[in-house]
């Protein structure tokens, strides 16, 4: 059927405004093509440029060199050595397998090391090194660059490492780093990129992790050209980072050496501290053990040899164990009753062996008792009720006021790994952790440094360096950084009445140089070198009705572990103190017999800065002493001439 002129007029219209409609469309989209290639090649060509050159260049980070540590007289205790490890190409290899397995016969590799390899091979691109043995010592790189050419895609590189060449003197002071580890990252919130370099070294413990900002240094960084598939086509340039600062510690590494072979086979601690600027010249932990394993890798059985030792070497225990003071506490609560006027120096008590406080009897060490005790008797003897008798008059808050004024129950900032608060305990304390309130018998027994009360053998020599100059000296660890001197310890007057310090300055000179002192035999006789000290013995248990039935009435007949802590704090020389000592030795018995001899023998050697004379001992003591002095001379020969110096 024919259309009619008016319907075919008609549908040439529509074709038309269809047409004009998809033209307009086309030229739009045209359009908007053509002005969004203009944006992206003339307006974004930067930017463009910018990221093509950023997939071109990689940018990698440069550990920086780690600071070194020394002691107050430049002696190394931390340094950096260089490290050598053996680098795997895969896609260089070839048969990787044999690869490993000639490389084996060379030197040895543990299991677990090959195991990490292949793990790390199967995840990453055969073009990216892996590294297949760290920390080798030069014969064993040796070997593998004479035979390079049999061991493809092997490569020996150098790097650096931490070498601790005093040992174990340090290993609690010092601590040791490691690699970094998911730990590690879990608990910043904002990692350093620095931290992802593959076995990047940082602080695990002791002042290597305190201080790990400062001692890390800041990254370098290198750019290099890489092709499409990411493989390392050249190396267009480098900055080397920043070292990480060096630091000075305040402990003489001579002194630290024999307060730690003094301090022998026992569970012990001792604290060296300057009078002059709180300074610690020695603080030793015993027993240690070497740092170095820890940067090496230590192996399985190695560490639980550490940790299953009832001595407890990983332990620090000049500043992370508490114990109870014993009788050194007594000082503190004197002075407490000194300075509140409640006694004088010729006021008596009366000891016939015990003090019965609210139905109980609380025993004197001495159980027929002392008789009629004053200020200094009560110290030279370490009389009990004297303190049971002093400490109901005070008052626990007055005592635990005292003793954070002379740094007990305080924590003192150190950078060192778990340092304690210790406990200085009142009746707020008890109230709010126990949920209890303070008992008379409380009073009673901290007055003699027992039941709640805890202190680190740190507390107790700053407690004994403030009683021995009235300042508020301060432990000092850092002497400088980078040559700068750090802050001295040093304080200003506590503010205490200088004749009350001067009594209880005469019993602790009492305690050791009175034939009936407690510490009498622990004597120094030098003129000019004179001590002034205080035992103690801190309490671990009660003999129990059935023990005593038994034939159990002393330390002798328990188990080490349960036997009392011996304590020993000092002072020399009495008439101008140059250093105060604190000395705690575990389940010791007791503090003159087993603390005071040490303290006496460490006090000696840091007036004299070295061995000191026989002269200065006793007469009964001297052969003795001299065969000690001869056994530890032998034994520092013997490790100098023996170092362990293939740490790589």
């Amino acid at each position: 059927m024919s259309r009619s002129p008016k319907d075919l007029e008609g549908a040439h219209r529509k074709l038309s405004r269809r047409a004009l409609l998809l033209g307009g469309l086309q030229l739009g989209f045209v359009g908007g093509l053509a002005a969004r290639m203009r944006y992206l090649q003339i307006d974004q060509a930067d930017q463009f440029r910018l990221l093509a050159e950023e997939n071109r260049i990689n940018i990698r980070l440069l550990a920086p060199a780690r600071g070194e540590i020394f002691d107050r007289n430049g002696r190394t205790l931390a340094h950096n050595s260089p490290s050598y490890r053996i680098i795997l190409v895969p896609e260089d290899a070839g048969d990787v397998e044999q690869v490993i397995a000639k490389l084996s016969e060379l030197i040895p590799l543990p299991p677990e090391d090959i195991e990490r390899a292949r793990t790390e091979i199967s995840r990453n691109r055969p073009f990216l090194p892996i590294t297949l043995a760290d920390q080798l010592n030069w014969e064993d790189i040796s070997k593998v660059a004479v035979n390079a050419p049999a061991l493809p895609g092997i490569t020996p590189e150098v790097g650096l490492t931490r070498i601790y060449p005093q040992l174990d003197d340090f290993a609690h002071v010092v601590g040791y780093v490691g690699p970094v580890s998911d730990y590690d990252l879990s608990k910043l919130e904002a990692p350093d990129p620095i931290l992802r370099i593959p076995r990047f070294q940082i602080g695990k413990v002791g002042f290597e992790a305190k201080r790990e900002d400062t001692l890390r240094g800041t990254a370098g960084a290198k750019r290099i050209e890489v092709n499409a598939g990411g493989r390392v086509m050249r190396e267009l340039d480098r900055k080397e980072g920043k070292a990480g600062a060096d630091m000075q510690l305040a402990v003489d590494a001579d002194l630290q050496n024999y307060a730690q072979a003094r301090l022998g086979g026992e569970s012990a601690a001792v604290v060296v501290m300057d009078c002059e600027n709180g300074d610690l010249r020695a603080i030793a932990s015993a027993p240690s053990f070497d740092p170095n394993q820890f940067v090496r890798g230590i192996s399985v059985a190695d560490y639980r040899m550490l940790t299953e030792d009832p001595y407890r070497p990983l332990a620090n225990k000049t500043v992370q164990g508490t114990y109870p003071p014993g009788s050194t506490f007594k000082m503190v609560a004197s002075l407490a009753a000194l300075e509140e006027g409640l006694i004088g120096p010729e006021d008596t008590v009366y000891c016939p062996g015990h003090l019965e406080v609210s139905g109980r009897k609380f025993h004197c060490w001495k159980r027929g008792g002392h008789g009629h005790v004053d200020l200094n008797t009560s110290l030279k003897q370490s009389c009990d009720v004297y303190y049971y008798d002093l400490a109901i008059k005070v008052g626990i808050d007055k005592i635990s006021a005292m003793a954070k004024r002379l740094g007990l129950g305080i924590r003192h900032d150190l950078p060192m790994s778990a340092v304690a608060s210790g406990l200085a305990p009142n009746r707020e304390w008890k109230s709010r952790v126990k949920g209890q309130d303070w008992l008379v018998g409380d009073t009673v027994n901290a007055s003699i440094g027992q039941g709640f009360m805890l202190a680190s053998p740190l507390q107790l020599a700053v407690m004994t360096a403030r009683l021995a100059t009235g300042r508020d000296l301060s432990p000092r660890l850092i002497k400088s950084i980078d040559g700068v001197e750090q802050p001295s310890g040093a304080g200003e007057m506590l503010g205490l009445n200088e004749n009350n310090l001067r009594m209880i300055r005469r019993g602790m000179y009492s305690v050791s140089n009175d034939r009936r002192g407690t510490g009498y035999r622990s004597r120094i006789i030098a003129e000019g070198m004179r001590m002034a000290g205080k035992s103690g013995t801190s309490q671990v248990r009660n003999i129990t009705a059935a023990e005593r039935a038994a034939g159990v009435i002393s330390n002798k007949d328990l188990p080490w572990e349960r036997r009392d802590h011996a304590l020993y704090v000092c002072f020399a020389p009495f008439d101008d103190p140059k250093f105060a000592i604190s000395v705690i030795v575990e389940h010791g018995g007791g503090g003159s017999k087993a603390a005071a001899p040490i303290a006496r023998d460490v006090m000696l050697q840091a007036l004299y800065n070295g061995t000191p004379p026989l002269e200065a001992y006793p007469k009964g003591d001297r052969s003795r002493i001299k065969a000690q002095q001869e056994r530890l001379e032998r034994e520092r020969l013997k490790r100098a001439e023996n170092p362990d110096s293939d740490r790589a």
